[in-house]
């Protein structure tokens, strides 16, 4: 529930990138020693693939809400077909651990928020091209066998795809000879990946470029690593500064400015100050009206899709025409419906979103995925009046204590429990 019309200022401090850390802690699994994971996000995906891990036979102590201990030897499985296992997207990436750990792999398709069609097409041909043949059980569970031969291959992605880049780079690691990844993802979260397997002992260069390579090793030792910050979660607060134009200023702290730069650069052409230090960014959207953008997402060095509905909703409170083209998801703007109930005036015509800037009034929303939970969020801080939003697991899947970093900022913000779900927002 969210009071809006409070301007926010003060001090967030961001916490470790989810899409990091999901991609991390599977990444143990090829880990012939224990590992301590620092700077996790307390969120549900996290918890959820902590579990799963448990459910194989690692033993997973949680030392503090941000560190994880994993001993991932006692794993005597390739399987990982619970129900847990659909609960998020990134389970698959226990694909390519499993494969190269084992050189089998039985995974159930993967959840998650569900805003386009998320095929794997590229993830199995690069796995056919290292020598897994692949089945499709039942329609719910991917088979991979490389028990015969395993090995490094030349891998050309048709299309610039994370998924298929972390999953080939996780294959490959303990794979015999060498894998060359083109048309690789350059994410920053990629960059981490390939630091934290390079630091237990892994060949990989290149990470961050469009081409890795990787040569196999046989042992990797344990380590202590720390997760980059969230550029996401920093975009967020950045976002939510300027639609709710702040009493002076809002800093982000424990930021990459360089992961930001995109996010930064757009804020900047709307007509905010923004200051960089070392591991912080200052946004102040008082100094002038802010004015229209255009936004095309892409993948990174690009403004991210991952930012995308946070900044819609931002257009939303600036006077003019804005349009968006969201070239990465097919269906990425189910969230608009809910934005329109609270007096948005946004048309979709394919890819593009145009948006006329006006004025919010609080309605009873709901969360349809991650990040258009946290279009929500940013909407009830600007709009007249109270707005409830439901569904808000979604939100807890990404961003880590939502509620009190935002009042920490000065919001009028409180998570309340409703024991009927299924209109908790009609209900408030």
């Amino acid at each position: 529930m969210i009071t809006g019309g409070k301007p926010l200022c003060g001090e967030v401090t961001v916490s470790g990138a989810k899409n990091a850390a999901v991609a991390i802690i599977p990444g143990v699994v090829l880990c012939d020693e224990p590992c301590r994971i620092e700077n996790i996000p307390n969120i549900s995906d996290v918890s959820v693939i902590a579990n799963i891990l448990r459910d194989m036979g690692a033993m997973v102590r949680r030392v503090d809400k941000n560190t994880l201990d994993i001993d991932p030897r006692p794993i005597n499985t390739f399987e990982a077909t619970e129900d847990s296992v659909r609960k998020m997207r990134a389970s698959y990436y226990l694909l390519g651990a499993l494969l190269g750990r084992f050189h089998q792999a039985k995974v159930a398709l993967p959840g998650g928020c569900n805003f386009g069609v998320r095929p794997i097409d590229q993830h199995l041909k690069g796995f056919q091209l290292m020598g897994a043949k692949n089945e499709l059980i039942n329609g719910a569970i991917i088979d991979l066998d490389a028990t015969e031969s395993f090995h490094g291959a030349r891998i050309y992605f048709d299309t610039v795809s994370v998924g298929s880049t972390i999953n080939i780079m996780l294959a490959a690691v303990k794979a015999e000879g060498q894998t060359i990844i083109e048309n690789a993802a350059k994410e920053p979260h990629i960059v981490d990946l390939a630091n934290f397997l390079n630091s237990m002992g892994a060949n990989i260069r290149g990470a961050g470029t469009d081409v890795i390579k990787i040569r196999g090793v046989d042992y990797l030792h344990g380590v202590t690593y720390s997760i980059i910050p969230d550029q996401i979660e920093a975009g967020t607060y950045m976002a939510a500064a300027a639609a709710t134009r702040g009493k002076y200023s809002v800093t982000v702290r424990n930021i990459t400015p360089k992961h930001l730069e995109s996010i930064s650069s757009k804020l900047r052409e709307m007509g905010c100050e923004i200051d960089e230090y070392d591991e912080a960014v200052i946004v102040d959207a008082t100094q002038r009206p802010l004015t229209r953008v255009n936004i095309k997402t892409m993948p990174h060095p690009g403004f991210p899709t991952d930012c995308q509905p946070q900044f819609v909703a931002l257009l939303t409170t600036v006077k003019g025409t804005s349009i968006v083209n969201e070239s990465v998801w097919d269906n990425r703007y189910q969230y608009v419906s809910e934005l329109v109930r609270m007096g948005a005036n946004i048309s979709v015509e394919g890819r593009l979103a145009i948006i006329e800037g006006g004025h919010l009034t609080a309605a009873p929303v709901k969360a349809t995925d991650l990040r258009a939970g946290a279009a929500m969020l940013i909407a009830g801080l600007v709009a007249e009046g109270t707005t409830n939003i439901s569904n808000i697991s979604y939100i807890e899947r990404g961003y880590s204590d939502v509620v009190t970093k935002f009042q920490s900022l000065g919001a009028d913000i409180k998570k309340v429990y409703f024991p009927d779900k299924e209109d908790a927002a009609t209900t408030a």
